[in-house]
C-alpha cells in the first residue's frame, strides 16, 4: 500500500496544482470547489498515509500499544480540515449565485476530464486492498466519488457551453459542497465514536455477548468492552462466569479464533471465572 499512497498523493497533489490555476484562468467556482475537494483528499491520503507507518511500530514505555491510535485521529483531523474547507466554498457559491460571472467552459471541461481519469486511476490503486483495511476502503471511496464529482463538473460545463446559463457553475459548486459535507460529517462521527472507544461500526455488540454467552460451559458475560486499536485493528475485554473451566487453555484458544473468525476481532482478552460462588466486583452491569 506504500506505493499506491505515494502514487496517489503525488497524482492528486499535481492535479490540484493544475486545477486551482485553470479555476483562477477560466473563473469556474465548480473547479475551485472540486480542487478544495481533491486537496482535502490529498490531505486525507497524507493523514492516512502516515498514520499507517506509525501503527506498524512497536509497542515502546508507557505507549503499550503502540501507535495505532494515529489512524483515528488521523481520519478525526481529516474531516475537521473538510468541514473548515467547505464553509468557505459554499459562501462564495452563494455569492456568485447573486452575482453569475461567465466562465470559459472548454477549458473547464478539459480539467475536470482529466480528473476524471486521475481520480478513477487512483481509485483503481487502492480497490485490491479495500476490502480489508478501514483505512484504504475510506482512501478508495474518497477517489472515486472525486472521480463522480469532476464528471459532473464536465456535464456541467457541457450544459452552460450550449445554454449560457452562467449559475450553473457556481451551483454546481454549492452541489459539490454539501457532498462533501454529508461525507464529511459522517466521517467526523465515526471518528468521534472511534476516539471515545465506541465499538467500530460493523461490530454487534449484542451479537458478540450473545455468542460468547453461547460458548460451552459459559453461564454468565459481564464487563464487556469492544473499542478500536486503529481503523483496521478491533480489540475486545471480557469477563465469563465458567464453572469448573476444566479445559482452560483449549477453550480460551476456541474462543479467540472464533471472535476473530466471526466478528474481525483478532485482539481478544478473556477473563474466565470459575467459582460463581465468589462474585467479580465487575459484574452488575452499571459498573464500568
Amino acid at each position: 500500500m506504500t506505493r499506491a499512497f505515494a502514487i496517489g498523493v503525488t497524482l492528486n497533489a499535481l492535479f490540484v496544482a493544475a486545477e486551482v490555476a485553470a479555476g483562477l484562468w477560466t473563473g469556474s467556482l465548480a473547479l475551485l470547489a472540486d480542487a478544495g475537494h481533491n486537496l482535502s483528499d490529498v490531505l486525507s491520503l497524507l493523514l492516512a498515509w502516515g498514520a499507517a507507518a506509525l501503527a506498524r511500530r512497536a509497542p515502546a514505555g508507557r505507549r503499550t500499544y503502540g501507535l495505532r491510535k494515529a489512524t483515528i485521529l488521523a481520519s478525526l483531523a481529516n474531516a475537521v480540515v473538510l468541514l473548515v474547507a467547505v464553509g468557505a466554498i459554499l459562501s462564495e457559491s452563494l455569492r456568485r449565485l447573486a452575482e453569475p460571472a461567465e466562465v470559459q467552459t472548454g477549458v473547464v471541461m478539459l480539467t475536470a476530464g482529466l480528473g476524471v481519469v486521475i481520480n478513477t486511476a487512483t481509485a483503481a490503486l487502492f480497490f485490491r486492498g479495500s476490502h480489508g483495511d478501514l483505512n484504504v476502503r475510506g482512501a478508495f471511496l474518497h477517489m472515486a466519488g472525486d472521480a463522480a464529482v469532476s464528471l459532473g463538473v464536465v456535464a456541467g460545463a457541457l450544459v452552460m457551453s450550449r445554454t449560457g446559463i452562467a449559475w450553473l457553475d457556481p451551483a454546481l459548486g454549492l452541489v459539490i459542497g454539501v457532498v462533501i459535507v454529508a461525507s464529511s460529517v459522517g466521517l467526523l462521527k465515526e471518528s468521534v465514536d472511534l476516539a471515545m472507544d465506541a465499538a467500530p461500526k460493523g461490530v454487534d455488540v449484542a451479537a458478540v455477548r450473545d455468542w460468547l454467552g453461547r460458548q460451552d460451559g459459559v453461564t454468565e458475560v459481564h464487563d464487556l468492552h469492544i473499542w478500536a486499536m486503529s481503523t483496521t485493528e478491533t480489540a475486545l475485554t471480557a469477563h465469563l462466569v465458567r464453572p469448573g473451566n476444566p479445559d482452560s487453555d483449549h477453550f480460551l484458544h476456541e474462543a479467540c479464533e472464533g471472535l476473530a473468525r466471526r466478528f474481525g476481532i483478532g485482539h481478544a482478552t478473556l477473563q474466565v471465572e470459575a467459582d460463581p460462588d465468589h462474585a467479580c466486583r465487575l459484574a452488575p452491569s452499571e459498573v464500568l
